[in-house]
C-alpha cells in the first residue's frame, strides 16, 4: 500500500549563532513526484533528479533578487547523462536528466545510490542575477552521489563550509514517498567550537529519509541541529516544480537554428514540433508561422 504524506512542499530559511551560521530546509515530495510522473523516471534517475532539485531549490532561495536564477548541472559519463536543475528565488523549480530510464538494481527502501549512473565529469553552478551577464563555477564530480558532491562545491568553489543532506524514498510502485533535505553553512566569525558542535551533530543525524519517514519537518530538523544556537526562522515558503515555458518563448528558440535549415522546413510544409525539456510540454508551429520568424 503506497503511503502518501500529506505534508506541504515549502522551504525554511533561518539564520543561528549571531548570523554566523545560516541553514535551509526543504520538504519536496509533491515537486520530486510532479517530475518523476512528467518525466517517466526510474527508481534510480527519480533518486538522482529528485536529490538535484531538492538541492536547487534551497539554492535558489539564497538569491536575493525576484527574477535571479540558479542551475545545478552534472555533466557526467554515467548511464544517467547530464542532470540539469534550474530554481528561482520565488520557490519554482525545474529540472530534467538526458536518460530518464537509465537505471541500477535496487531494493524498495533502501538508499538508492546514484554514483556509477551519474558517472565522472563536472558538476557546474550557474548563477543568472538578472541584470547582469551569467556567471558560473565548476569543480569535478567527487562520487556522483548528489549531496556529497554538490557539499564539495559549495566547500571548495563558493569557499563557504558546508553541510548538505538530500534523501528520495519511493514506494513499491516508484512513486516518491518522502524527499527532502538540508543545508547547513559555516558563515565569516564562525568560531571553532562552533564548527565542531555543528559538524557533531550533523553526523549524528539519521538519514533524511528516516527523519521525514518519522514525521521530522523542515522546521524540526533544523531545530534539532540549531534549537539552542539561537536559530531564528527568516523565511517559510512554498516551492513547486514550475516551468516557464510558453508557446512564444520555445519559437524564438528557433531563432537559434540557421536560416537553410528553417527555410528546410518553411519547403516541406509541414508542422513543426517543439519539445520543452524541462517539462515536455510539446508546442506545434506552421511554416507560415517559421517564415514569419525567418522575416523577423
Amino acid at each position: 500500500m503506497n503511503v502518501i504524506s500529506m505534508k506541504r512542499d515549502h522551504v525554511v530559511r533561518a539564520t543561528a549563532a549571531n548570523g554566523t551560521i545560516r541553514a535551509f530546509a526543504v520538504y519536496s515530495r509533491g515537486l520530486v513526484e510532479d517530475a518523476r510522473r512528467m518525466h517517466d523516471l526510474s527508481r534510480t534517475a527519480t533518486a538522482a533528479l529528485g536529490r538535484t532539485l531538492t538541492a536547487a531549490v534551497m539554492m535558489g532561495t539564497m538569491m536575493k533578487g525576484d527574477k535571479d536564477a540558479l542551475s545545478i548541472v552534472f555533466n557526467g559519463d554515467g548511464s544517467l547523462g547530464n542532470i540539469t536543475a534550474t530554481a528561482k528565488a520565488d520557490g519554482s523549480v525545474k529540472g530534467y536528466v538526458g536518460n530518464p530510464q537509465a537505471s541500477l538494481p535496487s531494493k524498495v527502501g533502501e538508499k538508492l545510490r546514484v554514483g556509477d549512473v551519474v558517472g565522472k565529469g563536472t558538476l557546474r553552478i550557474i548563477y543568472d542575477l538578472a541584470m547582469r551577464e551569467p556567471y558560473s563555477g565548476v569543480v569535478e564530480i567527487q562520487s556522483g552521489e548528489i549531496a556529497d558532491d554538490i557539499a564539495y562545491y559549495l566547500t571548495s568553489s563558493d569557499q563557504i563550509p558546508s553541510a548538505v543532506s538530500l534523501g528520495v524514498l519511493l514506494n513499491e510502485d516508484s512513486t516518491v514517498r518522502e524527499a527532502g533535505g538540508f543545508i547547513v553553512q559555516l558563515m565569516d566569525g564562525a568560531t571553532d567550537e562552533t564548527a565542531a558542535l555543528l559538524e557533531e551533530r550533523v553526523a549524528a543525524l539519521p538519514s533524511m529519509t528516516t527523519m521525514l519517514t518519522e514525521g521530522e519537518t523542515p522546521e524540526s530538523i533544523l531545530e534539532r541541529l540549531l534549537g539552542d544556537m539561537d536559530l531564528q526562522v527568516l523565511e517559510d515558503k512554498p516551492v513547486e516544480f514550475r516551468c516557464d515555458c510558453t508557446r512564444e518563448r520555445t519559437l524564438k528558440l528557433l531563432s537559434l537554428v540557421s536560416k537553410d535549415e528553417l527555410q528546410s522546413m518553411v519547403d516541406e510544409g509541414e508542422d513543426v514540433e517543439m519539445v520543452c525539456a524541462f517539462c515536455n510540454s510539446k508546442y506545434l508551429y506552421t511554416p507560415e508561422e517559421i517564415a514569419g520568424l525567418m522575416e523577423e
